[in-house]
Order: structure tokens, then sequence, then C-alpha cells
């Protein structure tokens, strides 16, 4: 009787089912619940690159290299090869292989086919040319920003400055260089490398060896080594920090500029302050900078010429602490309004007087402050071999005077009408280079027209401010450049965020000849990804090595962190 009963339990279980399912499908027939996700989908086409390297891997433009994919015959005629998004010949195709002509202005990147709306990617393909990363160049760590937390992100280089021996000093944005940070001695914004990239730290028991302590407590976007007068081999170094090498509030008394010494440490000074509490003797004296001047905000460029630092920024004021009024804790400032420009002084005979305001630059003696500037940012200057100083940014106006992104100072502050830039640039200057070989300038930014003419972000002037007429910037797309700079055999770097020039595939850095061509064999390096703040060239046998400093994460494809060296073959 149990096992009857189990039987009719099983039976009625399977007709219950039965209608269920039959319910189901009743409604699957009537109902419409949506449409099918994988309806209308490519099918697979069978195509697939192998784990392979091309044959050769390193190859040369308008060469013959051999692809290995499979599948790809059976669309023969219906099918488009790719070198780094550049279309490619195919001279011979196999069931596994394909044999393609590199096309004569391919750089480093992937392959790819497209066939029947779809597209295969491939390994990359290395283009031989003329530009390489130069590996004996061993700064791979290059500059990052150590957090608190212990986060390490990319930070910038902005400036650099050569010293007799082949070493390099580094400023910036960082605190930690080549990973050397501690958390007693950061790379406060400044490091120095040797010619080959290494790291040049203290030397134990060697007072005169590279030592920068804590380095400055902020950014630093300009060095300059003095090379003359009694401060010679000293450095001038400018950004926004309050402090050098100080573990002591009292002794930082520093406005965004101070000077260092041939190793590194802060140019101090030991004088007599104020002393209200004469019972301690500590306080009779005190350590104080010995470039005593500065300004209230940042220094985005200074310039050493003669015995004078020229200063331009984002900043409203000069400051200078008196010191004769001053006590070991509390300091008396003296504060001028002087807009976005300042001259400070290297006073050779008087040292109390050092970093004083120059009164007869960009001063009005009657308002006793200094005249408008310019109606909006300074991005970036340069200074002529005469003294002078260019100016670039987003300003329309400079002291009261129509000036269009961009201006020339005079040594006394005021507008130079000569400087023949007529109607200027029809939207922001970022970068500005000058080239001394050559007698070039170079300027970049978001502008289509400069002097009422077409030119699409690049344009190339004399040091009258004319347009020089045999260069001819082309079209780029997908971005804009952010840097020009020219070297000394005329051609010019450009880097940016761009992907094309004139409709050739360049991934954000290329090579130009004196007149805004491609050059030749120049263009064969991969994506570049971030901004060039600065190069510098230097000669090796029969080719030039480039420094490349900035922001910069890739360049041919690869890794770096802010600095790397590349060479060019002559």
């Amino acid at each position: 009787m149990f096992n009857n009963y189990k039987n009719i339990t099983r039976l009625s279980q399977f007709l219950l089912m039965l209608v269920m399912v039959g319910f189901i499908y009743s409604c699957k027939k009537t109902d419409v619940i949506g449409e099918d996700p994988y309806a209308g989908g490519k099918q697979p086409l069978g195509v697939k690159f192998d784990n392979t390297l091309p044959d050769p891997a390193l190859a040369t433009q308008g060469s013959e290299v051999t692809v290995f994919i499979r599948g790809l015959k059976k669309y023969e005629n219906n099918y488009k090869f790719y070198v780094n998004e550049i279309e490619a010949t195919v001279l011979n195709l196999t069931d596994s292989t394909a044999r393609i002509k590199v096309p004569n202005n391919a750089s480093t990147g992937g392959l790819s086919v497209t066939t029947n709306e779809q597209t295969f990617f491939g390994p990359v393909l290395t283009i031989e040319g003329k530009v390489s990363i130069d590996d004996s160049f061993q700064q791979i760590n290059g500059a990052t920003y150590r957090e608190n937390n212990g986060n390490i992100s990319l930070a910038s280089i902005a400036d650099l400055s050569a010293l007799p021996n082949g070493n390099l000093f580094l400023v910036g944005g960082f605190n930690n260089f080549d990973n050397k940070w501690t958390e007693k001695v950061p790379n406060g914004g400044i490091a120095q490398i040797d010619a080959n990239g290494a790291y040049v730290g203290p030397i134990a028991n060697d007072p005169s060896s590279i030592t920068f302590g804590k380095g400055a407590n902020g950014g630093l976007s300009s060095i300059t080594r003095l090379s003359s007068g009694t401060h010679s081999g000293k450095y001038i170094v400018s950004g926004i920090f309050s402090s050098f090498n100080s573990t002591r509030s009292n002794r930082s008394n520093i406005n965004s500029i101070t000077r260092l010494n041939s190793n590194g440490t802060l140019d101090s000074t030991i004088i007599d302050v104020i002393n209200p509490t004469p019972n301690d003797l500590t306080k009779n004296r005190d350590t104080v900078p010995t470039f005593n001047g500065g300004v209230l905000g940042s220094i985005r460029k200074s310039f050493v010429f003669g015995n004078r630092v020229y200063v331009i920024g984002d900043f409203q004021y000069y400051v200078r602490r008196f010191y004769e009024r001053s006590t070991y804790d509390t300091k008396v400032l003296d504060i001028i309004k002087m807009n976005q420009m300042a001259c400070l002084k290297i006073n050779e005979t008087n040292p109390v007087n050092e970093g004083d305001l120059d009164l007869t630059f960009h001063y009005n003696p009657v308002t006793k402050q200094s005249p408008a500037g310019g109606n909006g940012d300074i991005t970036n200057a340069i200074q002529q071999p005469d003294g002078k100083l260019i100016l670039v940014g987003s300003f329309t106006t400079f002291n009261g005077v129509p000036a269009n992104r961009i201006v020339r100072i005079n040594l006394d502050g005021s507008v130079d009408p000569s400087f023949n830039v007529g109607s200027g640039a029809d939207a922001d200057i970022y970068g500005i280079t000058y080239n001394a070989t050559t007698n070039k300038i170079l300027i970049t930014g978001l502008f289509k027209n400069f002097k009422n003419t077409p030119k699409q972000g690049v344009a190339m002037l004399d040091l009258d401010g004319s347009l020089t007429s045999t260069f001819n910037f082309g079209t780029i797309t997908q971005g804009i450049p952010t840097y020009a700079g020219q070297l000394n055999n005329g051609k010019i770097i450009v880097a940016g965020g761009f992907k094309t020039y004139n409709d050739v595939i360049r991934q954000g850095f290329m090579i130009l000849n004196p007149d805004g061509s491609l050059a030749p064999g120049y263009n064969n390096t991969g994506q570049f990804v971030g901004t060039i703040n600065k190069i510098v060239e230097s000669a090796s046998g029969a080719n030039t090595k480039v420094t490349l400093i900035g922001y910069i994460s890739r360049f041919d494809n690869r890794s770096f962190k802010s600095i790397l060296r590349i060479t060019l073959k002559n």
C-alpha cells in the first residue's frame, strides 16, 4: 500500500510538471517578453593573430614584414591591413601569414585588420628610424609625489640646470625622486642626476657633496645657475614655497624664491635681531636666508640677467623682511604692490640688501606700486639675449596697452611697441620657447590665427615678432599642441594631445623640418602621453641627444616618469 501511495504521488508530480511546462510554453508563444539580446550579432569570422611577433619584429618604413595571422585568406579582397592605424599594402597572403609592406609614414604601434565591419588587433610592430629611446640614460623611477598615506603618483619636472661636470639639477613638483624619499629627508622639489641619469645624493664625510636636506616645502618652477660675480656657482630657485631645508618655522622666511649654495644647501646669513627677552641670549641672533626678497604668490618663471633676477607669475605683492626691526620670533614685513612682474637685486657689495626690489622696473614712483600688468594670466615667458622679456598667456591688455596674449617688455617694465605681433593670437597661448642658435621663437596654444594668419596652435616668430614665412604648421586632429621647441639643426619637436598631423597618425609627438613638414625618418616613435616643459640637447658623436622633462607618462609606448633621453641620428 505504501508503494502504491508513492507511485500515485510520483504520477501526480509528473502530471503537475507537464501542466506547468505547457503553461509556460503557451505564455512564450502568445506573450512577447523582450527581444533576444543575442539576435542579430555578427557571426565569428575566424580571423586571429598568432601570439608571435612579426618577422622581423623591428622594421623600417618601406620594408617588408611577415605577420602571423590565420583565417584571413577567405576574405581576400575584402579587408584592410593597418600598421598603427595607417593602411599597409599586403604583398602575399596565405592561410597562416600575411606579407605586408610597411607604409612610408608608419610609426611604432599595433597591427590590425578590418574585414566585414569587424576589427582584429595584433601585436605591436616596432618601426626603426632616426629617433630612439636612449637606454644608457638609466633614470626610470623619475619624479613622483608620495602622500602621507603612502600613495605614489606621477609628478612634474619643471626645469633643469646643467653643472660644469655634466650633472643636472632638476626641480619640480615632486617629493620622491628615483624612489629616494624618506620621512626625514624627502626630495622637496629638487634633485641631482649625473650625465647617465643616475641619482646623485650626499657623500658620507664629504661636506661639499650635494645635500638638499628636506628641500622646498612646495613646488619649484625654475632653477638658474649663477655664472659670474661673487655668487658664481650658486643657484636661484623659484616656485611657490616658504622654507628650504628648514625644520624650524622661524627659519623659513622665504617667499617663493631663494638662493642655494653650490652644494644645494640654503645660502644663509647670521644677523642680529631685537631681543625683547635679554635674559635669553639664544634670541640675540638669527639665521636667515641671505636672499631677502620674494612675492606673495607663485613664480612661474625667473630669469637672471646681470645682477638682477626677473620674476614672472601669479602674484600681486613683492615682500621682504625688515630685519632691523624684527625679533627672533616675529619678522616685520615690507610689502609693495607688484602685479605679475618684479625685478630683484643680486647685491654684490651689501649683502643686507640682497633681494631688494629694483624700483626702475615695472614700478610707478608716484603711486608707489606697479602698473596694472595683464588683464589675464601669464602662462609662460622667455628672456631675449638683450634682457627683454616676452610674455604669453590669456591676457588681451598689458599695462593698459592692447596685447592679445603676447607682449614684449622693455628693461624698465614698459610694453615694447616695436614688437611686431600686430593683432596677436585669437586665443590663449600656453607655451613659448626660444633657440639662441636659430634666433627663432615658437609659440603654442589654443589659437587658430596669429596676426590674422591661419595658424593652428603653433607659430614661428622672428625676434622682432614677425611671422617666419617659411614655416607653415599643418592640420592636427583630436587635441592641441602644448609644446614646440627648435633644435640647433633647425628641426622642431612638437608634443601635445593630438592624434594626426596632416592626416598622418602622430600620437602626441612628432619632429618637423624647419618648414613645418614631417621630417622623414624622424617620426617612427609610437604613442606619447603627457606634456613637455623643456628640452635640452647635447652632441654625442655624429648624433644628438635630447633630454625631455615635463609631466610624461609614456613615450614610444613605454612608461616613464617625467624624464627621458632620446637619440636623434643625423
